[in-house]
């Protein structure tokens, strides 16, 4: 049976991952911090799908938490075939108004724990010559603007580099890049979204239906909808300076609760 671990797996895309990995037959392992969740989240799967669903309760900000999935990662008997490091969160308000700690709270999750927790996972992605990495990132990582979007703009060069050098191996790393995605994040990021129009949102499965078919065609970034594919086209040739204006616009006129 393949077996696929997903960080961030109680909601939105993290929760329509698992939801369609385990239609298609796989074998689950759960991460979040809500283990009360995780578990309501592994009997419904387990219930509707008749697969096996492990949870496993970790908070990917602190040592400990990465540490406990990069040692189930390493688990040669009972080896991942797919990570889906897709667990992240925002911060309200401008730079100079978010505390330190949480800024280096997300760069714990988006960075560090991306990294390790890819590291620990190939060795044995390697050995057995087949294996996927999907990196959740964002169309944000395009946009110069704020801790969030540079944490997944480094998402995004590392996971392409990474294939880059996997190349022969069997195995393939992704990067996702959705837009506005209809989840819990804007919710507690305590983010408004009333000012955001109803043709910019895109729903979780949507993401990970694109998702899956960009990673079966070997694509080292999928970005979902022809929308958000222009929008990032756009924000690669427009000069950096001009671009940042932009962004800086549309974070003013983004509402918070």
């Amino acid at each position: 049976m393949t077996t696929a671990l997903i960080t961030g797996a109680t909601a939105g895309i993290g929760a329509a991952f698992a939801g369609r990995l385990a239609r298609s037959g796989y074998q689950l392992v759960l991460v979040a911090r809500d283990t009360e969740r995780l578990e309501r989240s592994a009997a419904d799967l387990r219930g509707r799908f008749g697969v096996e669903v492990e949870v496993l309760g970790a908070d990917l900000a602190t040592d400990r938490g990465i540490a406990d999935v990069e040692a189930r990662l390493s688990d040669g008997d009972r080896p991942v075939d797919l990570l889906v490091n897709n667990a992240g969160f925002g911060n309200r308000g401008a730079f100079s108004a978010v505390p330190l700690q949480d800024e280096l709270d997300m760069l714990k999750v988006h960075i560090e724990a991306v990294l390790r927790l890819t590291t620990a996972a190939l060795p044995g992605m390697r050995e057995r010559g087949r294996g996927a990495v999907v990196n959740v990132a964002s169309v944000a990582a395009f946009l110069p603007r704020g801790t969030y979007g540079a944490s997944k703009a480094w998402v995004v060069s590392f996971t392409q580099g990474v294939m880059r050098d996997l190349g022969g191996t069997g195995v393939r790393l992704m990067a996702l890049c959705p837009g506005f995605t209809r989840t819990e994040f804007h919710q507690r990021a305590g983010m408004g979204t009333d000012n955001i129009p109803g043709w910019g949102w895109l729903s979780a499965e949507r993401v990970v239906d694109e998702a899956m078919r960009d990673l079966a065609r070997g694509r080292s970034v999928s970005v979902p909808s022809k929308r958000y594919k222009l929008a990032v086209a756009i924000a690669r040739v427009l000069p950096s300076g001009g671009l940042g204006g932009v962004s800086s616009r549309a974070a003013r006129s983004y509402r918070t609760n």
